[in-house]
């Protein structure tokens, strides 16, 4: 069972320049509301009503304007700043007073989903789980490598040559081991902490499970991707943001 969530909202938002120049990203519209309403409501209606905020220093100030303290959306925010736009897995550590020892449900914040985590957020336990679907540019994302039993034999980061075409969508499920996880890495060739690895350490322990996503997934990283999940959110409003939340 799952409590508590994260949205990780930092980065630059360079494959967005010079839309991003003078805002985050996840401050743009999607459709006719912010982006950061999305991921924010994936939570919502997966049953999670305690949410830490993780953005950059320069524009914190503009989520707490525009979020408040959780009231208008019927929960709890508390927010927490990446001083440099290091990863995700290092974004993530900064959930760790938060979690307070509990398990999180983390989701990127340029990530548009259809479908609700609830049955998976109210059964979870223990290790980790990732949200897996079949896209066309998978060297945009983390690839999974998976066997005959759906078990996740290894993730890559951004590979030139992906194995598959199974994307690691920005929806986790991690107990609270996540942090020691993120302790022991070391940069990318990028220069960031990347996810994937902590994800590798859960498959190394035996302690990682895969879902599939089922309905419209897109991120909102790209000119392209903005395009497309500003589409789909045009057309599926009230499917997005009518569905019970608890």
């Amino acid at each position: 069972m799952i409590s508590k969530g994260v949205i990780l909202a930092g980065g630059t938002g360079s494959r967005l320049f010079p839309a991003t120049k003078v805002t985050n990203k996840h401050l743009l519209p999607v459709y006719d509301r912010p982006m950061i309403f999305y991921p924010l409501q994936t939570l919502r209606n997966s049953g999670i009503a305690e949410i830490l905020i993780v953005s950059g220093a320069q524009f914190a100030e503009n989520f707490a304007q525009l979020l408040g303290d959780g009231k208008n959306f019927n929960c709890r925010f508390e927010f927490a700043v990446q001083k440099n736009a290091a990863g995700i897995a290092d974004a993530l550590k900064l959930a760790e007073d938060f979690s307070a020892g509990e398990n999180l449900a983390v989701i990127l914040g340029d990530n548009i989903f259809e479908q609700n985590f609830k049955k998976e957020v109210r059964e979870f336990e223990t290790g980790a789980q990732i949200f897996l679907k079949k896209v066309p540019d998978a060297a945009r994302f983390g690839v999974a490598e998976i066997d005959e039993k759906n078990r996740v034999k290894k993730i890559f980061e951004k590979p030139k040559n992906p194995p598959t075409d199974l994307a690691v969508t920005g929806f986790y499920l991690f107990d609270a081991t996540v942090f020691e996880k993120i302790g022991k890495l070391k940069p990318s060739a990028r220069g960031e902490l990347e996810i994937s690895d902590v994800n590798n350490f859960f498959i190394a322990d035996g302690k990682m499970r895969a879902g599939f996503v089922e309905k419209f997934w897109s991120d909102a990283g790209t000119f392209e991707s903005l395009f497309r999940a500003s589409g789909f959110a045009r057309e599926n409003l009230q499917k997005l943001f009518l569905q019970h939340s608890d």
